[in-house]
């Protein structure tokens, strides 16, 4: 994982919890989803800044929203597909 691929996700993640009045303190393992920290509208979010920074191809028919999350897991996901 590359920290350029690490710091964008994060960014991108601190910036949707931001807008939501959420505490932007997130560790690489927490639960953004499951948790409710982060909604359905905030995935799509997630899920287009992956396909426009990334090129992450989620038409994959195995693709689970489970991928993605944590932050380590966006981040594996990402290096997954760009590697």
């Amino acid at each position: 994982m590359t920290t350029t691929i690490s710091e964008t996700v994060r960014t991108t993640i601190v910036d949707l919890l931001e807008a939501r009045g959420q505490d932007t303190q997130i560790g690489d393992n927490e639960s953004l989803f499951d948790s409710g920290r982060l909604d359905s509208v905030a995935a799509v979010n997630v899920l287009l800044t992956l396909e426009s920074e990334f090129g992450v191809d989620l038409s994959d028919p195995d693709f689970d929203m489970s991928q993605i999350d944590t932050l380590q897991e966006i981040s594996t996901l990402v290096s997954s597909q760009t590697a």
